[in-house]
């Protein structure tokens, strides 16, 4: 049984090599059309210039498709009647950092204690919240998120487990839904519900395609939350309109601010408007060296040094905007679950009037400031 493991790992792996070789000889574009166009006429348009439809996105009527490179047929494409935008299908990717071995214990991570998370377990653990995780994917066999994860779907490779060959997915859900139960790490939000969508490969990274199908899922799915701890700093419009449509939704969007550092910017899709944008602090309550900043910024979420799951029961401590999103994730989950009748905008508006303000950090750096969870141990009311 183990060989015929190894072989389907290894087929695995030279499968999505290949892809990325294949896509690297030929121009990837995200094709928007007029509303008017219809799936059959958007095949034609793309075949008509050269070009071949490698992946439907109809949240924003639109294709990625593979062009060889001659820029005299993209040109035309890009001044047809029907089209709206042609641009580059750019690479998004984690924002995690390199981390240290990893760990076993069990604990209640310094993040999920300094947010207040244990104080609101007294009334809500997130219980019927669902989030969706657009990730690396999520590691369903770990102990600790096996009972929470309510699906998972490959959307990267189509067809292929959904399992997580990087970790950063699983310590992503680890942050926000790890289980009470006396084992290992324990989340924001113990009792949410994790709904794993891979969009990104082995190496963390991915297309902005990708991330426009994951919430395309997101969408069609009904989730509550989608956390995006991954960015590009690609301005892209058909993503700019995925983020509007999972925003009508009723969808809160959660993204990294990104790791650029002081003269960071913050990335996409952080970067649009409705997008939750979190920025990274340490135990000390300082910004994280590492953590971009700008006018975007929401709140700030602890992001250094965060222990949480990893494949193969494991617990690894990683750094990042990354595990600062997952945060905020579960701070809204919670919000949500003591309050089932909130809308998502009412949401928002709790969860940075709560926010604590933290001294020496400006707006830029923290937005309304340090996600706080702990007045739900102690509201009736929906703040």
């Amino acid at each position: 049984m183990l060989p015929l493991f190894i072989l389907w790992y290894t087929v695995v792996l030279a499968w999505e090599a290949s892809q990325l070789l294949t896509s690297g000889a030929k121009e990837r574009k995200i094709i928007l059309f007029s509303p008017e166009v219809s799936q059959e006429r958007g095949y034609q348009i793309v075949r008509s210039h050269g070009g071949r439809v490698v992946k439907e996105l109809p949240l924003i009527n639109g294709v990625v498709a593979e062009f060889p490179p001659e820029r005299e047929a993209l040109a035309a494409l890009a001044r047809h009647p029907q089209v709206q935008a042609l641009e580059e299908d750019g690479i998004a990717e984690t924002c995690g950092l390199p981390c240290p071995a990893s760990l076993t214990r069990e604990d209640i991570p310094w993040g999920v204690e300094r947010i207040g998370a244990p104080a609101a377990w007294e009334r809500t653990m997130g219980d019927g919240v669902k989030v969706a995780v657009l990730d690396t994917g999520v590691d369903s066999s770990h102990p600790d998120l096996r009972g929470n994860l309510k699906r998972r779907v490959n959307l990267k490779f189509p067809g292929y487990p959904a399992g997580d060959g990087n970790g950063h997915g699983t310590h992503v859900a680890g942050i926000i839904a790890a289980a009470y139960n006396n084992l290992g790490v324990i989340g924001v939000a113990p009792r949410a519900e994790i709904y794993a969508v891979k969009i990104l490969d082995r190496w963390g990274k991915g297309y902005i395609s990708d991330i426009v199908t994951g919430l395309e899922w997101a969408v069609k799915n009904k989730v509550h939350i989608a956390n995006m701890s991954l960015g590009t700093s690609s301005q892209s419009l058909a993503l700019k309109k995925a983020v509007e449509v999972a925003l009508k939704a009723g969808i809160l969007l959660v993204a990294s601010a990104g790791n650029g550092g002081k003269n960071g910017e913050v990335l996409y899709p952080a970067r649009y408007p409705g997008v939750i944008a979190v920025t990274a602090t340490t135990k000390q309550d300082t910004l994280a060296d590492f953590s971009s900043r700008g006018p975007e910024v929401t709140v700030a979420a602890p992001g250094e040094n965060i222990l949480s799951t990893y494949p193969g029961g494991r617990y690894q401590v990683m750094s990042g905007t990354s595990m600062a999103a997952p945060h905020v994730s579960g701070v809204l989950a919670l919000i949500l679950a003591a309050n089932p009748s909130l809308k998502a905008t009412e949401a928002r508006r709790i969860l940075e009037e709560t926010a604590h303000k933290l001294p020496g950090l400006t707006p830029y750096e923290q937005g309304s400031g340090l996600v706080y969870a702990g007045w739900l141990g102690v509201s009736s009311d929906g703040g």
